[in-house]
């Protein structure tokens, strides 16, 4: 029996270029609060394919605005260098981050 991948990831073409969003299966349908600021992580926008993390990696390398949550796609987007730690949102329960890149 295979373990499910730790990640979820979706890619889409944009009128702003390729969005890759990904995340922690673990956070996927969760509803996070930070003060009285409510962040879903919805299936319709980050539910697409299991990804390992060589394969969110090398998709946010070639995305143009990336969508990351959960502490391992977070992770993998600051050790690519897409993502300065001092830029990731800290919600109750997980953490957010998104980029642009030209």
């Amino acid at each position: 029996m295979t373990t499910p991948s730790p990640l979820v990831m979706r890619e889409r073409h944009t009128d702003r270029g390729l969005l890759v969003a990904a995340c922690d299966r673990d956070v996927l349908g969760e509803t996070y609060d930070n003060g009285g600021t409510e962040f879903t992580v919805t299936e319709s926008f980050y539910d697409g394919e299991a990804a390992d993390a060589d394969a969110v990696r090398a998709a946010l390398g070639r995305a143009t605005i990336g969508n990351v949550v959960g502490d391992t796609a977070v992770g993998i987007a600051i050790d690519a260098g897409h993502v300065e730690a001092a830029n990731v949102l800290e919600l109750e329960g997980t953490v957010h981050a998104q980029f642009m890149q030209f």
